[in-house]
């Protein structure tokens, strides 16, 4: 065997092995454990489906960071949006996959991601993995994520020493949006200067029981745990408790 036959031959199994070893990584990384329903993007109130669009970037790349300009469209200027994946899970379940604007999404957690064999079914969620809507916020009979177990009674902003009632700028927040990132410019107040605040909303439960949820100021308020969150219809029980309330 002459060495000029030798060095080809030697090329040509590099170049094999290396497919091999190409094909068994692209193999292992699209054996994500969910398999995509259907994707949109936007808030709660406007959302647009971007399936089609989402398989294309698939296609290219495990993963982007995306944003307005990834799928071409802004459903809702001034607000900070989401894209929400909902995918199917090895024993059948839904699952809702959501990733903030300007974040990076991973397809690697996806089965057959980059084969692109996937989305144009019907999910079991409506925005937050319960009910019987179509997938995604609005895709079709969902209720907009609002049968959370707790209805709001009433929402104060401060500190022990110093707070005030925040109940109907948080039905405006709640109309707009399921989730919110809070703190004094969203109330439009400091009720307390110098000191870290924090938001509580007292609810009732499925029981009757009152309970009380705090978020310290600076973090998100995920409205998808109370009823009726984006109609706005509650806090229309008489309520005395909370912070110093007379």
């Amino acid at each position: 065997m002459s060495k000029i036959f030798k060095l080809k031959f030697s090329a040509v199994f590099i170049v094999m092995l290396a497919s091999v070893f190409a094909m068994a990584q692209y193999d292992t990384r699209d054996q994500g454990q969910y398999r995509i329903v259907n994707a949109r993007y936007g808030t709660e109130r406007n959302n647009v489906d971007v399936t089609a669009r989402l398989r294309d970037l698939a296609r290219q790349d495990y993963s982007f960071r995306m944003g307005n300009s990834t799928f071409g469209v802004d459903p809702a200027p001034g607000q900070v949006k989401t894209l929400r994946i909902v995918a199917r899970g090895p024993r059948g379940e839904t699952r809702t996959f959501d990733y903030r604007e300007g974040s990076v999404v991973d397809g690697r957690i996806f089965s057959d991601w980059r084969g692109g064999g996937w989305g144009g079914g019907q999910g079991n969620g409506h925005g937050n993995g319960r009910g019987n809507g179509n997938g995604g916020w609005n895709g079709g009979g969902g209720n907009n994520g609002d049968d959370g177990s707790y209805r709001i009674l009433s929402a104060r902003y401060g500190t022990s020493r110093r707070n005030v009632d925040v109940t109907q700028r948080l039905r405006e927040l709640a109309r707009s949006d399921v989730r919110f990132r809070m703190g004094n410019s969203t109330f439009g107040v400091d009720p307390d200067p110098g000191t870290v605040k924090t938001l509580r909303i007292y609810a009732r439960g499925p029981r009757g029981e009152v309970r009380t949820f705090e978020y310290r100021e600076g973090s998100t308020v995920d409205g998808s745990t109370f009823t009726g969150w984006g109609r706005g219809d509650w806090a229309n029980e008489r309520w005395n408790g909370g912070w110093d309330v007379r």
